[in-house]
C-alpha cells in the first residue's frame, strides 16, 4: 500500500501534518505533527477516505502524535471525522497513540448521545406500525407484571417485619396525600355534585319528582363519582409528584446509591408512598361523598325549593351502607393503582431532565387509564353479582 502525506500549506514551522502509512498488513497508521489548532488550516480527513479506498482489508487504525506541539478542539474535530468513517466499514480504531486529554474528550464525546434531528420519516404501513405498537404494549405489561410483584414482595417483607423505610418519610407522604389535598379535593367534589343536582334537576322538574335530586347525587357520589373523582384528582396531584421525585433520584442517581448501600429502594422508597395512598384514599373517598352531597343539597334547597330537613332524609332513605361499601372498596383499589403508576413511571425514568417530565406525565396518563378501566370492570361485575 502506497503511503499518503498531506501538510497543510502554511510557511510556519508549527503547520499541522499528516501522514498516512501502512503498519502491517492489516493496519494504518497516522502520524500526527505541529500544532493542531483552529488557528491554522487543518488536513483533510478525505486522505484518511482516500487510503482506506486503496486497501479493503484494513482493520485497524493507529495514531503517532509524537510529533504535535499543541491542539484544541481542531484535533477533536479531526478524529471524530476519523473515527465517524472508520466506524462505517468497522475498522478498529485504537486511541492509545494519543494524548491522554484527547482520549478523555473522546470518551466524554461519546457517552454523550448526539442530539436527536428531527427529519422526514418515510411512510410506514399498518403493519410495521401495529407491531410495533404490539411490542410496545407487551413490554410495558411485561413492566408492570414485573413491578407489582416487586411490590408485593415488598409488602410481604413488611408483614415479616423486616421492610426497611423511615417512618418519618410515611409520616410526611401521608400529610402530603392527606390533609394537603383536602382543598382540590372539598372544590372539585362541591362542584361534581352541584352539577349533577343541577342536570337531574332539570329533568325530573319536568315531571314534578324533584325530591329524587336527592337520590341521584347521593347515589352518584356513593357509588361512582365520590371514589372515581378522589382518585383522578390524586392522579394527576399524586401520582405525578411521585413519578417526578423518584424520577430526579434517579436523573441524580440516588436510586443507584440505595442500591450500593445494600438498601432496597422498592422498600424505602416505593413502600411508603403505596401505604399512604391505600390507607388515605378510602378517607378522601368517604370526605368526597359527603362534599358532593352537600354541593347537591345547595342546588336542592335553592333551586328546587325544597327543605334541607326533606332532603337530607330523601338522601338517608336512598343510600344503603353497601352503597358506601362499594364507593369505599372502589377508592381502596384506585389508591393502590395510583400508587403504582406514579411511581413505577418514576422508577422507570431515563437519566435526564426531560425524561423526569415524561415520566410524570406517564404517571398521569397511567393513572387515569387504570382507573377508569377498572371502574369499568367493577360496574359491570357488581351489576352481575346484584350490588
Amino acid at each position: 500500500m502506497a503511503a499518503v502525506s498531506a501538510t497543510a500549506t502554511q510557511s510556519t514551522k508549527q503547520a499541522p501534518g499528516l501522514e498516512i502509512s501502512p503498519a502491517g498488513s492489516d493496519s494504518l497508521l497516522l502520524k500526527l505533527s505541529g500544532a493542531w489548532t483552529l488557528a491554522n488550516p487543518l488536513p483533510s480527513s478525505g486522505d484518511f477516505e482516500e487510503a482506506l479506498g486503496t486497501g479493503e482489508s484494513v482493520r485497524r487504525v493507529a495514531f503517532d502524535t509524537a510529533g504535535i506541539t499543541e491542539w484544541d478542539s481542531g484535533l477533536l474535530t479531526f478524529l471524530l471525522k476519523i473515527e465517524s468513517q472508520a466506524g462505517e466499514r468497522h475498522i478498529e480504531v485504537e486511541p492509545e497513540g494519543l494524548p491522554e486529554g484527547v482520549r478523555r474528550l473522546l470518551q466524554l464525546a461519546a457517552a454523550v448521545p448526539p442530539k436527536a434531528t428531527h427529519k422526514a420519516e418515510k411512510p410506514r404501513n399498518f403493519i410495521a406500525v401495529l407491531g410495533e405498537q404490539s411490542l410496545a404494549f407487551f413490554s410495558d405489561a411485561k413492566a408492570t407484571v414485573t413491578f407489582v410483584g416487586e411490590s408485593v414482595q415488598a409488602f410481604g417483607a413488611l408483614l415479616r417485619g423486616k421492610a426497611r423505610f423511615r417512618g418519618t418519610d410515611l409520616a410526611l407522604v401521608l400529610q402530603d396525600v392527606g390533609p394537603a389535598a383536602l382543598p382540590i379535593v372539598t372544590l372539585i367534589s362541591f362542584l361534581v355534585g352541584l352539577i349533577l343536582a343541577f342536570v337531574g334537576a332539570v329533568q325530573l322538574e319536568q315531571f314534578g319528582a324533584q325530591i329524587y335530586v336527592a337520590n341521584l347525587v347521593g347515589l352518584a357520589m356513593a357509588r361512582e363519582m365520590g371514589a372515581m373523582m378522589a382518585g383522578i384528582i390524586m392522579a394527576g396531584r399524586t401520582g405525578a409528584a411521585f413519578a417526578a421525585q423518584l424520577g430526579t433520584m434517579q436523573v441524580n442517581e440516588e436510586i443507584d446509591a440505595f442500591k450500593t448501600l445494600g438498601i432496597q429502594p422498592m422498600e424505602f422508597l416505593v413502600l411508603p408512598r403505596m401505604l399512604a395512598l391505600m390507607l388515605m384514599m378510602p378517607l378522601l373517598t368517604i370526605y368526597a361523598n359527603v362534599v358532593g352531597i352537600l354541593g347537591g343539597a345547595v342546588v336542592g334547597v335553592n333551586m328546587l325549593d325544597l327543605g334541607a330537613t326533606q332532603y337530607f332524609n330523601q338522601t338517608q332513605t336512598a343510600l344503603g351502607t353497601e352503597d358506601f361499601a362499594v364507593g369505599l372498596f372502589k377508592g381502596s383499589v384506585f389508591g393502590v393503582l395510583i400508587a403504582i403508576a406514579g411511581c413505577m413511571r418514576g422508577m422507570q425514568s431515563g437519566h435526564s431532565s426531560a425524561a423526569v417530565g415524561v415520566a410524570a406525565t406517564s404517571a398521569v396518563v397511567t393513572g387515569i387509564v387504570f382507573i377508569i378501566v377498572t371502574d369499568g370492570i367493577f360496574a359491570v361485575v357488581f351489576n352481575a353479582l346484584g350490588i
